[in-house]
């Protein structure tokens, strides 16, 4: 699966952005997919995920503000992000692989997705 990442750029706090990702190859093989992020000098930590069956699980920092969503059979999945914060900015990266579980501990582990887009910064000025 190839993955190729777009829409990041600079908004004020309390804007709006939209990541999209779109898979091409065997995206048969996709059980999830999900949207993580890296700020500079952090860990790459886990945003958003949904799951083939439709089953959605978010990052407390993004629950209510952020809205994770697929379009055309798993091809493109969206990262909506409403109500932007300063600490939103960050190299955000859409992730596809696998899903032998349903737990948000085994969903935020980077090591359980097999195929990365490129990565896409987003940054929010206050």
């Amino acid at each position: 699966v190839q993955l190729q990442a777009s829409g990041g750029g600079l908004a004020q706090a309390g804007g709006s952005l939209q990541l999209s990702c779109t898979a091409s190859g065997t995206i048969f093989s996709i059980n999830k997919m999900g949207w993580y992020r890296q700020a500079p000098g952090k860990d790459r930590d886990l945003v958003a995920v949904m799951t083939d069956s439709g089953t959605t699980n978010y990052a407390d920092s993004v629950k209510g503000r952020f809205t994770i969503s697929t379009e055309n059979a798993k091809n493109t999945v969206f990262l909506q992000m409403n109500s932007l914060k300063p600490e939103d900015t960050a190299v955000y990266y859409c992730a596809t692989g696998p899903r032998t579980s349903d737990s948000f501990s085994y969903f935020r582990r980077s090591d359980t997705y097999d195929s990365w887009g490129q990565g896409t910064q987003v940054t929010v000025s206050s």
